[in-house]
C-alpha cells in the first residue's frame, strides 16, 4: 500500500484537506499517509521556508505530497514555502487542467495549462543596491525550456490533445523569452501530429478569456502561467475548482490553485474542489485510477445536481447552498460503484524521460561589460568628467551610458529618466582581446574615484551573436 505525505496547511486548509481525505477514503483510496506541518505556524517557530527539517525526511522518504493552501507572511526574511519545494524537490512542470463542470459556463472550456516550475522572476532573486533602486533577475536556462516544452508535446500526445501553444513575450524580452520561443519551435518539429502556434502573452490572456474552447494545451513561463491559469480557473466556474499538479524525476505534488483564505477559515463554507480535484489526479499517478474515476463521477454528479457551495453558487442554476461539510456529505452519498464517468487527464509523462537534446555548443567571447553605478542620473555631467580622469586599459573602451534601458549618453534624451543606478556598458577594442583582470582594474579605478559599483554583468557573443541586451 502507497505511503504518501498529507500537509494540513493554513486557513481553510485544514476544513477541506479533512473533507478531501473523507472523500477518497469512502471511494476506497488504498493509501497510508504521513501527516506533516507546514507554512505559517513553522514559520513563526523559526523556520525561513516554513518546513522543518523532520518535514523534509518523510517528503523524501515518501516521494508523493498532497498539500493544502499555505499562507506566507510578506515581507523579508521568509522565503516561500511553495517556490522552495519546487525547486528542491525539482518540480520542474505544473499542470493546471481547467474544464468547465458548470452548465452555465462555456461547455467546450477544456484547456491544460503546463507551467515551467523552477525559473523564470519566481526563481526570488533579488537585490537592493541603492537607496531607489531594486532588482529581480529573470532566469532562463535552454535545458529547461526544452524539457517544459517536450513535456508538453508529451503530455499533448499521451491525453489525445491536438495542439499546444506557447505564450512568451518575445517582442520585448528576446534573449529570455526568445530562447524559450526558440526550443519550443523546435520541439514542435518532433511532434508533426501535433498543431502548435504561439502567442504574445497579454493577447494570449485577452483570448483565454475570450474563447477558451480554442485552446487545449498551453505552455509557458512561470509567472505567466501562474497569471494565466487563474484567469483560466475563474473562468470555469471558480478559482475553488482548480487542482494543481507539479511533476519532477522523482516526487510529485498535489495541490488546489487557490490560496489559504483566511478570511473565510473556519467558517464552513471554503469549497473543497479544488484540492479534492488535485486527490484525484494523486490517486492516478499512484496507480488507482478507479477509485479518481469514483470520485470524480460523484463530484460531478453532486456538481450537476445543483448543491453548490457560495463560490459557485448561481440563483438561476443551482439548487441548494451549503457549505463544506454538507457538500463533502453529498459528494460521498454520490459514491457509486457502477456509474462511473472517465476522469480526463490522467497520463501525467514521466519527467525522468525528458532529457534535452539542443543545448547550445557556441563558442563564448567575452567582449565587454555592464558596470551598474550609484549615480544621480540628473548629475550626468558630474559622473562623465570623473571618467574622463579614470585610466583605463587600452583593450576596452567607453561605449554608453543608460538608466533602466534608456539610453542617455553618447546620446541624449528628450527627458532625463530619473534612477541613482546607471549602467556604464564598456566594450573591448575591436582587434583586442577582453581578459577578466582588465575588468577587475576598471572596477577598482572606479571605486577610487568614489564612483561605487553597485553591479557587474560581463558581457559575451556566442559565435558572433550577442549574449546581452542592446541600448
Amino acid at each position: 500500500m502507497p505511503k504518501l505525505t498529507v500537509a494540513y496547511g493554513d486557513g481553510v486548509g485544514p476544513e477541506i484537506m479533512t473533507s478531501v481525505l473523507e472523500i477518497i477514503f469512502e471511494a476506497g483510496a488504498e493509501i497510508q499517509i504521513d501527516t506533516i506541518e507546514i507554512g505559517q505556524k513553522i514559520y513563526e517557530k523559526g523556520w525561513p521556508s516554513g518546513i522543518s527539517d523532520s518535514g523534509w525526511e518523510t517528503l523524501k522518504r515518501n516521494k508523493v505530497l498532497l498539500k493544502a493552501p499555505i499562507t506566507t507572511p510578506r515581507g523579508g526574511g521568509v522565503r516561500s514555502l511553495n517556490v522552495t519545494l519546487r525547486k528542491k524537490l525539482g518540480l520542474f512542470a505544473n499542470i493546471r487542467p481547467c474544464k468547465s463542470h458548470l452548465e452555465w459556463q462555456d461547455p467546450k472550456m477544456d484547456i491544460v495549462i503546463i507551467r515551467e516550475n523552477e525559473e523564470d522572476l519566481y526563481s526570488g532573486i533579488e537585490y537592493r543596491q541603492t537607496l531607489d533602486t531594486y532588482n529581480c533577475t529573470k532566469v532562463i536556462t535552454e535545458s529547461t525550456s526544452e524539457r517544459i516544452c517536450r513535456y508538453a508535446f508529451e503530455y499533448a500526445r499521451s491525453n489525445g490533445r491536438k495542439k499546444v501553444t506557447v505564450m512568451v513575450k518575445d517582442n520585448i524580452m528576446k534573449l529570455t523569452d526568445g530562447i524559450f520561443h526558440k526550443l519550443f519551435k523546435k520541439v514542435a518539429l518532433e511532434y508533426p501530429d501535433i498543431e502548435s502556434e504561439n502567442y504574445i502573452i497579454d493577447i494570449g490572456a485577452a483570448r483565454i478569456a475570450k474563447n477558451p474552447e480554442k485552446f487545449d494545451v498551453i505552455v509557458t513561463l512561470n509567472l505567466y502561467g501562474d497569471i494565466i491559469s487563474d484567469i483560466a480557473a475563474e473562468i470555469s466556474g471558480s478559482v475553488g475548482l482548480g487542482g494543481s499538479i507539479n511533476i519532477g524525476e522523482e516526487y510529485a505534488m498535489f495541490e488546489a490553485v487557490h490560496g489559504s483564505a483566511p478570511d473565510i477559515a473556519d467558517q464552513d463554507i471554503a469549497n473543497p474542489s479544488g484540492l479534492l480535484n488535485a486527490a484525484m489526479y494523486m490517486l492516478s499517478y499512484i496507480g488507482q485510477k478507479e477509485i479518481a474515476q469514483k470520485v470524480y463521477s460523484a463530484w460531478l454528479k453532486t456538481l450537476k445536481s445543483g448543491v453548490h457551495t457560495a463560490d459557485i453558487f448561481n440563483p438561476l442554476h443551482s439548487k441548494l447552498k451549503v457549505g463544506t461539510k454538507k457538500f463533502t456529505e453529498h459528494i460521498i452519498h454520490n459514491i457509486d460503484r457502477k456509474s462511473l464517468v472517465a476522469f480526463s487527464c490522467n497520463s501525467l509523462v514521466e519527467g525522468a524521460l525528458l532529457k534535452p537534446r539542443y543545448q547550445s555548443k557556441k563558442e563564448k567571447v567575452l567582449i565587454g561589460v555592464d558596470l551598474f553605478v550609484s549615480w544621480d542620473s540628473t548629475n550626468l555631467a558630474a559622473l562623465l568628467a570623473a571618467l574622463e580622469k579614470i585610466k583605463v586599459d587600452d583593450a576596452i573602451i567607453m561605449g554608453s551610458i543608460s538608466v533602466k534601458g534608456v539610453l542617455i549618453w553618447p546620446e541624449e534624451t528628450a527627458i532625463m529618466p530619473y534612477s541613482d543606478t546607471l549602467c556604464c556598458r564598456f566594450l573591448a577594442e575591436p582587434s583586442k582581446s577582453l581578459a577578466t583582470t582588465v575588468i577587475y582594474g576598471l572596477m577598482n579605478e572606479l571605486e577610487n574615484s568614489a564612483i561605487e559599483v553597485t553591479r557587474m554583468e560581463k558581457l559575451y557573443s556566442f559565435a558572433d551573436e550577442a549574449g546581452f541586451s542592446n541600448i
